[in-house]
């Protein structure tokens, strides 16, 4: 009897490639219909494929780490006569259904794929976050999970090997990762250390070298005393309206830079450089440029333009909880007009941010900082922050940017939410 073969398949991204993380398989193993078999890390998230095939498995055709094309063999099985199933293809990639099979056979590749699962599978984790867990050699079952209904994070792992790889402020501890994954300190490291460029990071100096060598950009900069918007934000803390939503000083400037946008829609546009033409859209594609284990990845919250103070914040939140969490979809990081990138949380005044190709402006906003500030001919200490624009200078001019930052600004001075 001839072995079934599971190639790659194209996840639905147009992409070419992707990185095996974890096999969930091993060869002897007996899988089912439909059981998960393998994590796949492409550009843009990881991805759990599940088997197209039952049987038995005989081969996998390529070791953790390694990066195949899309068509390469995946990994062999051979059919098992036993089985009761009517297979009946779907999406390649994406298992098989069975509409018509008896609720037993339900049953039966339910015990199938628990007797072929690890025992680390009575703990409730996604497959990235296993991913991280088997990077740091961090056993699962040892892991307080903090998620809802007991799901153990991201975080959760990371806290119990390095309790302050979180800060206070929710960014992760970038000394502790580099290239997605955990980085040795100085002394504890080797004298040497190679790193293959894949993933997310791939993507990332993809990005940013075609940003760098096609896009001519400038910046603008502007200081912001922004005492109303860290009051508003205080208020909002014992306002039930908000009592479920996590407010901050980027919920304000997210709401701040759509306000703009509406005001200066030629800022919302991108050049089209096949058809030689400047497309302007009159829908914000907001991208979050959001720092994690993984590298920098960008999810996108579409029609930002239509969503009020409670609606922001919660978008915001649930945006950078999957990113951190690695549970982004691709699907997720595309359609970004315009970009915020927010290096407050690492203590930074301002940064000049490199502009995503395919968007016309990214807002970096600094830390906000008690600073000695003239306020009606007298000094006074007030909350400011900085802010700095880029964006393509080829269909954006000076005198357009300047006008978006200096309504940012306004809108954060008077804090116009209550």
């Amino acid at each position: 009897m001839s072995d079934d073969v599971f190639r790659l398949p194209d996840v639905g991204e147009g992409l070419i490639e992707a990185d095996i993380v974890v096999w969930k398989v091993r060869v002897g193993d007996h899988v089912a219909l439909n059981q998960p078999v393998v994590d796949i890390e492409t550009a843009k998230a990881v991805v759990e494929l599940p088997s197209p095939f039952a049987g038995v498995v005989t081969a996998l055709h390529a070791t953790e780490g390694e990066t195949l094309a899309v068509g390469a063999p995946l990994l062999s099985v051979t059919a098992d006569p036993s089985a009761q199933e009517v297979q009946q293809a779907v999406l390649i990639g994406y298992g098989v259904t069975n509409d018509d099979a008896p609720v037993v056979g339900r049953r039966r590749r339910a015990s199938l794929r628990a007797s072929a699962t690890p025992p680390t599978s009575a703990v409730r984790a996604a497959p990235p976050v296993r991913f991280v867990a088997k990077t740091l050699g961090v056993d699962l079952a040892s892991v307080r999970p903090t998620g809802r209904d007991g799901i153990i994070t991201r975080e959760d792992v990371e806290q119990s090997l390095h309790p302050m790889v979180t800060t206070e402020r929710g960014a992760f501890d970038s000394t502790a990762w580099f290239m997605g994954g955990p980085l040795a300190s100085w002394h504890d490291g080797p004298f040497e250390e190679r790193r293959r460029v894949r993933g997310v990071a791939k993507v990332m100096a993809e990005s940013m070298t075609l940003s760098a060598t096609t896009i001519p950009q400038a910046a603008a900069f502007k200081r912001v005393d922004v005492t109303a918007t860290m009051r508003f934000l205080a208020r909002a803390k014992a306002d039930p309206t908000y009592a479920d939503v996590r407010l901050s000083p980027l919920t304000v400037v997210a709401l701040a830079f759509c306000d703009a946008i509406r005001t200066y829609p030629a800022i919302n546009s991108i050049f089209d450089d096949a058809a030689n033409e400047v497309v302007l859209h009159r829908s914000i594609g907001l991208g979050i440029a959001a720092a994690t284990p993984r590298g920098l990845v960008v999810p996108v919250m579409r029609g930002a333009d239509q969503l009020d103070t409670r609606g922001m914040g919660l978008a915001l939140s649930a945006l950078v909880s999957e990113a951190r969490a690695g549970t982004t979809t691709p699907a997720a990081m595309t359609g970004a007009t315009v970009t915020i990138t927010n290096v407050g949380p690492f203590g930074i005044d301002t940064a000049v941010a490199l502009l995503p190709p395919g968007t016309s402006a990214i807002l970096c906003v600094g830390a906000v900082a008690p600073t000695p500030w003239v306020v009606d001919g007298a000094l006074a200490i007030r909350d400011v922050v900085e802010l700095s624009l880029t964006f393509d200078h080829r269909h954006i001019d000076g005198a357009l940017a300047s006008a978006v930052l200096a309504h940012v600004a306004s809108f954060l001075h008077d804090a116009p939410l209550d």
